[in-house]
């Protein structure tokens, strides 16, 4: 019965695109999940500055979010099947920037596979989330101070850094077009800085959550980092 109701609608979401176009713009429609963190905060707001709507998942909905035009919020646990479909339909890229406590019972590899399973259901191909620095990838050339930097982190959140690197393996088993964001330390700054990248190496030591959501919505239809795990700083 559940998976019959899944196809009701995802048709139905299909229908709406193709026969009332404006009802639901898919090539300008972005689902967010974590748009209540620090970064997800900022990642909402400079997507609506460039033109997307905003699907958002929520806990619990706030009224200034249900009286925004540009945002539809989807309220549930990212853990439930039936709330991700909700969240992902009519869309056509999807944001994750979940976050836990570093000593939580890490869930990110189990959110991203159910992530991964309905965009494929849905057609859905773009994917951009974010990870820790500290996860070391076969082919990195970090300095000798952001290898030890990451062993400690390793030793310290050795759950945590186990199941990053079983979402990142679910990502390039998935077919997607993928890039996951590789970030330092998280530190505000009230205005925007340059964003430096690199694929080997974080090229500095802390970011701010602006500069995080800038980089991720250029990342939309930037095929650059498609398949691949850049880091950013400041």
């Amino acid at each position: 019965m559940l998976k019959y109701m899944d196809g009701i609608i995802w048709l139905l979401t299909k229908l709406c695109c193709y026969v009332y176009g404006g009802m639901i713009d898919m090539k300008n429609t972005i689902a967010i999940i974590g748009g209540t963190g620090r970064a997800g905060r900022f990642l909402v707001k400079t997507a609506k500055e460039e033109g997307y709507r905003v699907r958002m998942l929520v806990r619990t909905p706030k009224k200034s979010l249900l009286e925004d035009p540009h945002i539809t919020l989807i309220e549930g646990d990212a853990r439930d099947p039936d709330v991700i479909l909700s969240l992902l339909s009519g869309c056509h890229a999807v944001m994750n920037t979940f976050g836990q406590p570093n000593k939580a019972v890490p869930l990110y590899s189990e959110i991203t596979a159910l992530v991964i399973q309905t965009m494929k259901k849905l057609e859905i191909k773009r994917y951009v989330g974010v990870t820790g620095g500290s996860l070391d990838i076969e082919g990195d050339k970090k300095s000798i101070l952001n290898k030890v930097g990451a062993s400690v982190f390793r030793i310290l959140y050795s759950e945590m850094i186990e199941d990053k690197r079983k979402e990142l393996q679910l990502l390039r088993k998935s077919k997607l077009d993928w890039t996951l964001i590789r970030l330092p330390f998280v530190k505000e700054n009230k205005k925007s800085q340059a964003i430096k990248e690199d694929e080997f190496d974080m090229p500095g030591f802390k970011i701010s959550s602006r500069d995080i959501a800038r980089f991720m919505i250029e990342q939309i239809h930037n095929p650059s980092y498609i398949g691949k795990t850049p880091f950013i700083s400041n």
